[in-house]
């Protein structure tokens, strides 16, 4: 194996977490043929967050090497619902829900992806066109046995919790999609891995050559902790102003930006280590290296000004305590005097009161510039606050 497809190797497994089976993903690269490179996305929000990123990334590395890229919108599959990693049976979203969110995801994924070298598909394309005995025979190629052994069904199995039959659905019919795209590789986290496994058992059961799969991890939210998510507010959406993503990205811990940089930059991994060795041994500030990955999103989704304004704009508010000059100003009525914990709900400055109570807990919020420690504590009518919450949100409000 010459140097070039070495290099060449490495950059397409860079941040992955397996590759099944290697030997024959290694034999597919080397054969020089152009492959056809498929992972899929259930529309099931409108906007894309980072964590969805790190496949998309992937794509990039794909097409750059030549590759023919195959951006699969689910909007069959999206309105079943993933089961993956669901402790419940999921609601099925709506077709008008679906078809909205997946424009927006059309138009989103062209700020990385090269939109002439990129083929959008949806499987209702196929899946619509099934009948109820194509449909049978499908659900014939797999067994109830091979379900269970899944950890999510079987834990819901076992705990007694309700299985729909509709959700054994979902990982043949994303198998399926690999059948009808003929996918040479499919790409998916660690949490499709049963998924992607049945689109090489279908691939051969309708004689195909079985789908390559590489897996990738799973990217943690601000949290740290926690998958990225927009229903558990730690994410970081690519959708969001320059200030806002280059605060986030500022916010995440050392040790959880060595994975944003392995999953998320473009940039060679040689520095990356050289960066973190660096930092390990005390010669070099982790903040410092986390303004790079910082400016290097924000440029990607806007552009370099934008991304430097967000860098200085969070060199003056956080180094020398200035607000910045674009602060929100809102107003909410009230009768009388209300909780701090409710204004921050109905201020938009946390989703829920019960995410007011922990940013409190935290010490996270401020009112006038000092720490509020009671979540009953009051706001008077006909008084103006400034309030703010953790390091980003930051609101004027008048009570009227």
């Amino acid at each position: 194996m010459n140097d070039s497809l070495k290099n060449e190797l490495e950059q397409l497994k860079r941040g992955s977490d397996e590759v099944l089976v290697e030997e024959e993903f290694d034999k597919r690269i080397a054969s020089g043929k152009k492959l056809r490179i498929k992972a899929g996305f259930d529309p099931t929000a409108p906007d894309l967050h980072l964590g969805h990123t790190v496949l998309i990334n992937k794509l990039k590395q794909f097409q750059d090497a030549g590759h023919h890229v195959l951006f699969l919108i689910g909007d069959f599959t999206g309105m079943i619902g993933d089961p993956t990693g669901k402790s419940t049976t999921r609601p099925p979203l709506t077709k008008a829900d679906v078809i909205e969110n997946a424009k927006s995801y059309q138009e989103q994924i062209f700020k990385i992806l090269d939109p002439e070298k990129t083929e959008i598909v949806f499987n209702s394309t196929w899946m619509s066109d099934f009948s109820a005995a194509d449909l049978i025979q499908l659900a014939a190629k797999h067994t109830v046995a091979r379900m269970l052994e899944r950890d999510d069904f079987n834990k819901r199995y076992h705990g007694g919790k309700p299985i729909a039959i509709h959700e054994f659905l979902y990982p043949l019919i994303q198998g399926y999609d690999s059948v009808a795209l003929k996918a040479d590789v499919e790409l998916g986290g660690t949490d499709q891995k049963f998924n992607l496994l049945v689109g090489r058992q279908l691939q051969e059961h309708y004689g195909q050559k079985a789908q390559s799969v590489l897996t990738m991890p799973i990217l943690e939210g601000l949290d740290g902790v926690q998958k990225m998510s927009k229903s558990l507010d730690n994410y970081i959406g690519i959708n969001d102003p320059a200030d806002e993503m280059f605060g986030k990205l500022m916010s995440i811990s050392d040790d959880l930006m060595w994975k944003y940089f392995m999953l998320l930059s473009f940039r060679v991994i040689e520095d990356i280590k050289d960066w973190k060795t660096q930092c390990e041994d005390g010669e070099e500030n982790p903040k410092n290296i986390k303004i790079k990955l910082a400016l290097e999103i924000v440029e990607r989704f806007h552009d370099e000004d934008k991304a430097r304004k967000a860098y200085e704009a969070f060199e003056s508010r956080f180094k020398h305590g200035q607000l910045p000059e674009d602060i929100s100003q809102q107003q909410i009525n009230c009768e009388e005097a209300l909780p701090i914990a409710n204004i921050l709900k109905e201020a938009g400055l946390t989703s829920s009161t019960s995410e007011s109570y922990r940013m409190i807990k935290q010490s996270a919020v401020k009112v006038d510039g000092e720490k509020v420690q009671d979540k009953h504590h009051p706001l008077d009518k006909n008084r103006e606050y400034l309030i703010q919450v953790g390091k980003r949100k930051i609101s004027k409000i008048t009570m009227v």
